[in-house]
């Protein structure tokens, strides 16, 4: 087992989420050695070419990469493994979001310009230009200690505070036993400046979601000028904003994978499907407890 190999304990967790063997026709490489081969490429950032012989052919990995992204695998084991986590009891629903900016490589800009949906293929693809050249944008609703439990990707322009109604929609963690509905709600919502705006209170405020985001200074300064017309100001524990950090490590730690890093995908489903077997790989970190300590190696 190499340097970022999936263990056992992670593989017994992983292996039951994977897709079977087909029932007819050739049999798949080992799932375990192509799963192994796609996160090398992924973690160091190197090209498909020069994935190392013993991973097996580079075709192989990238192909089966390719179709897990266009029919939802990645997520779906995303999905499957944070459920997991939650009938362990391990999820910390005092939420938090925010955002990051992740370089786009030259060679990922390079998508085919066809299709009618869209005037700008690199906006079709989640690209977009800023000061610091072509950027794509991650945003994330974590839970408390920093993984994942929504993401999006949008051009690096975009802002903030217009994604919290779709992160917050995303969610959808399955209840222990898969009785009843998933969950789909947090229980507290920590957030910076950039999330402050009336609709996004009243979202929260609809939902039965804590709000725990600061106002900045020009919409105090405009309820002041207001008089009693205003408003009260809201409700700020800054206890729990003082915790908000943790989004921010989740960032870091996934961010130690170079093909998330720099963003080498042409195509935004690759690139999603890229970011889902990273922080399934976030969330595995929680989960090898269930298996015997003498299996880890």
């Amino acid at each position: 087992m190499a340097r970022g190999d999936l263990n056992n304990a992670e593989w017994a967790v992983l292996e039951p989420l994977l897709p079977a063997q087909p029932a007819r026709g050739g049999q798949w490489r080992d799932h375990r050695q192509v799963v192994n081969a796609i996160c090398w490429i992924k973690r160091t950032g190197s090209p498909w070419r020069d994935l190392p012989e013993r991973y097996g052919p580079w075709k192989t990995a990238y192909q089966r990469f390719r179709r897990w992204a266009a029919d939802g695998t990645w997520a779906e084991l995303k999905k499957q493994v944070i459920a997991l986590a939650e009938a362990d009891g391990d999820i910390d629903w005092d939420a938090q979001i925010d955002a990051t900016i992740v370089w786009v490589h030259q060679h990922a800009a390079g998508a085919r310009k066809g299709g009618s949906t869209a005037t700008n293929p690199r906006a079709r693809q989640s690209i977009g230009r800023s000061r610091g050249g072509l950027t794509t944008k991650l945003h994330t609703l974590s839970d408390g200690r920093g993984r994942s439990l929504a993401t999006r990707i949008t051009p690096g322009q975009a802002a903030d505070t217009r994604q919290l109604a779709a992160l917050l929609d995303q969610i959808a963690v399955p209840r222990p036993g898969g009785i009843g509905r998933p969950r789909k709600r947090p229980d507290s919502l920590t957030g910076d400046k950039a999330y402050s705006s009336r609709a996004n209170r009243a979202l929260l405020r609809s939902r039965d979601i804590t709000t725990v985001i600061p106002e900045p200074n020009d919409q105090i300064a405009n309820r002041k000028r207001r008089g009693r017309n205003g408003g009260r100001p809201p409700n700020f524990d800054r206890a729990t904003y003082r915790k908000r950090n943790q989004v921010e490590r989740g960032f870091n730690r996934r961010k130690h994978w170079r093909g998330l890093a720099t963003r080498f995908d042409k195509l935004a489903s690759h690139y999603q499907a890229t970011l889902d077997l990273v922080e399934a790989r976030d969330w595995l970190r929680a989960v090898p407890d269930r298996v015997d300590p003498r299996e880890r190696t």
